[in-house]
């Protein structure tokens, strides 16, 4: 059927007014963009005819402002200092080798750093600058500046760069931070664009490491126009980056100092411990380094030193050093056998010197024997015999639990470099790495911390804290990132016989304060102060049957590397436990002569908050700690918190 005709032509009449103002709609954006390529090509054609012939836009990466560190006590530990330093832009400085000689006329170069700038030119992005001169003066800057017309590309710069005020006392704990090497960048998969910054830094060792994404931040952008000659002629817009989280640790500063140089001569670490959260109040070895050598590349002779030095003095000892326990593992033992209900605290052992196993003698310290012995003189003599009987009873698949549970053969997660998992032996472990049989022997040797058992003075430390609280503590060393606490190592219970607990500590606590303790002579006098604790002697060669049959050799007729290592761990006040100390004196010969003294020092100066009272140690002792207490004042540094050079 056929439409009438008035539709068709309204039809018609409509799709026409359509077709006019679609063709209206595309006139008139015809018309604005001819429009805009007339303000373009014609008005604005010098000035883009400039920034075409003469001038470039260079985009340029901003760095961060680094992240600061600070102890507990808000006591800044590494910070960001100005540093004026001069940098050249390869792309814009024409011939550099011109260049650079120009510059030599202007301020002092050394020969060293220019030849290291040139193999970074090489290597680098052309539109990188390049350091040439760093921690100039700010005649230097200012000479640089007035001859820059005939410098092209090269720039002074105000930067910053880290300093530690503290030196060498938290060396092992913060690292250090070093410009970006080769190698850093080949273990990153898509490394951060501030990374290609020739001579940026970044965390090497230590904490500066380890929370390297926190501290670092992210890197701003700016443009900036440069004529012909590289000369930056002004900044067109900057986008600032974020500066990096400020981290504030669990330690101490003046404890921490103390701690250092209470060391002072001794290959040795010490750990103080809260028991009640966890918080890593001090944590030192010995030897140390400044870490300040670090920050700006060190040189040869200075690493070499510190490389070829027999004290290592770039371990952090308080992780990676991982020793035999020794005596200070017999507790373990002890709670093996006391929570599988083996033995009762009255048993009694008869120890004449030795234990004869698989035809095999396996000797106590006290060539004599101590005759019978319960477990609680047996602690407060380190009765050998008793805990190989023990051994037989409990066999090494208990003791490496109980072991376990109280922290030792377990890695610990505090960003500190190279954390050791020590080791905790079990048949299977032998089997495994050696390929060979677990023999009753070994479980001898493993209940008096000797043979494969292997453990660190953090591990030692986190043990006696669970003794102490009867809770899972585990160490913290952050306490807050950007002001936002971060969750505490309080733990929970442990789950353990309370009055198996209390038996272990009051037999600790005898180990100090009774007569026959073997550390008596470093006991507190202090009434609330007092403390329990235990000492540790870990051999570290073979003992012959001639030798032992003519006498053994004393500690003091053997070389520094044959001589055993001392060890002590302690918690005080024994009545209300604050505070747990580990010691470790490598090669320092018996724990009560070389570690305890150490332990009962460190411990004191927790307790009190600074130097104790002479009123505090045995009466016997008071001259001694006097003249000592005088030259560690001497020893403990003042913080450079400026940066600046001292006299």
């Amino acid at each position: 059927m056929k439409r009438p005709r008035q539709d068709v032509e309204a039809s018609h009449r409509l799709i026409s007014r359509r077709a006019a103002i679609l063709g209206g709609v595309q006139l008139a954006f015809v018309a604005g963009l001819g429009a805009r390529m007339q303000f373009l090509q014609v008005e604005q054609a010098d000035q883009f005819r400039l920034l075409a012939e003469e001038n470039r836009i260079n985009i340029r990466i901003i760095p961060p402002a680094r992240g600061e560190v600070f102890d507990r006590n808000g006591v800044p530990l590494a910070r960001n200092v100005p540093s004026y330093r001069i940098v050249a832009v390869r792309e814009d400085t024409g011939d550099i080798e011109e260049v650079l000689s120009r510059l030599g006329k202007v301020v002092a170069l050394d020969e060293e750093e220019i030849e290291r700038a040139k193999a970074e030119m090489k290597r680098s992005a052309p539109f990188l600058p390049v350091t040439v001169a760093d921690e100039v003066t700010w005649d230097d800057l200012s000479r640089v500046s007035v001859n820059a017309p005939a410098l092209p590309g090269v720039t002074p710069e105000v930067g910053l760069t880290r300093v530690y005020p503290f030196g060498s006392d938290y060396a092992h704990v913060l690292g250090y931070v070093g410009p970006v090497s080769d190698y850093d960048l080949d273990r990153l998969e898509d490394p951060d664009q501030l990374l290609r910054i020739p001579r940026f830094q970044i965390g090497k060792v230590g904490v500066e490491a380890k929370a390297e994404t926190l501290l670092r931040g992210k890197g701003g952008a700016k443009r900036v126009e440069v004529n012909a000659t590289g000369r930056v002629m002004r900044e067109l817009d900057r986008r600032e980056g974020t500066q990096g989280a400020d981290l504030q640790l669990t330690i101490d500063s003046g404890l921490q100092s103390y701690v250092q140089a209470r060391l002072l001569n001794e290959s040795a670490s010490a750990v103080v411990m809260d028991v009640t959260n966890g918080d890593l109040l001090a944590i030192a070895s010995a030897p140390t380094y400044d870490p300040n050598l670090f920050v700006g590349g060190i040189s040869t002779t200075d690493y070499n030193g510190l490389l070829n030095n027999k004290f290592r003095p770039l371990a952090s000892k308080t992780v990676q050093g991982a020793y035999p326990p020794g005596s200070t593992f017999k507790m373990m033992t002890a709670m093996a056998a006391l929570e599988e209900g083996l033995i009762g605290t009255d048993d009694t052992v008869h120890c004449p010197g030795h234990l004869e196993v698989s035809g095999r003698k396996f000797h106590c310290w006290k060539r004599a024997g101590h005759g019978w012995v319960d477990l609680q003189n047996s602690l407060k003599q380190s009765c050998d015999v008793y805990y190989y009987d023990l051994a037989l009873k409990v066999g090494i698949e208990k003791i490496t639990a109980m072991a376990n549970r109280f922290g030792l053969g377990v890695r610990h997660d505090v960003p500190m470099s190279a954390v050791t998992q020590g080791l905790t032996p079990t048949k299977d472990w032998k089997q495994r790495t050696h390929s060979q049989d677990w023999v009753i022997g070994d479980t001898v040797n493993a209940s008096i911390g000797q043979g494969y058992m292997l453990a660190s003075p953090l591990q030692l430390a986190v043990m006696t804290a669970r003794l102490a609280s009867g809770n899972s503590v585990s160490p913290r060393l952050i306490k807050s990132v950007d002001s936002i606490e971060q969750a505490s190592g309080g733990g929970i219970s442990m789950g353990m016989n309370e009055n198996n607990l209390r038996k272990m500590r009051r037999a600790m606590f005898d180990v100090v304060n009774d007569r026959r303790g073997t550390a008596y002579g470093s006991r507190i006098i202090a009434e609330n102060m007092r403390m329990a604790g235990k000492t540790g002697t870990s051999q570290v060669r073979n003992i012959s049957a001639a030798e032992r049959a003519r006498g053994v050799t004393r500690n003091a007729d053997l070389p520094w590397e044959r001589r055993d290592h001392a060890l002590f761990v302690n918690f005080a006040p024994y009545d209300n436990p604050k505070y747990a100390v580990a010691v470790v004196v490598e090669h320092g010969g018996g724990g009560s002569v070389a570690a305890a003294p150490i332990a009962r020092d460190i411990t004191l100066q927790a307790l009190y908050g600074g130097e104790p009272p002479l009123e505090s140690y045995p009466t016997k002792d008071r001259g001694r700690v006097r003249e000592q207490q005088r030259v560690l004042r001497n020893i403990e540094p003042i913080a450079n918190i400026d940066g600046k050079d001292q006299a």
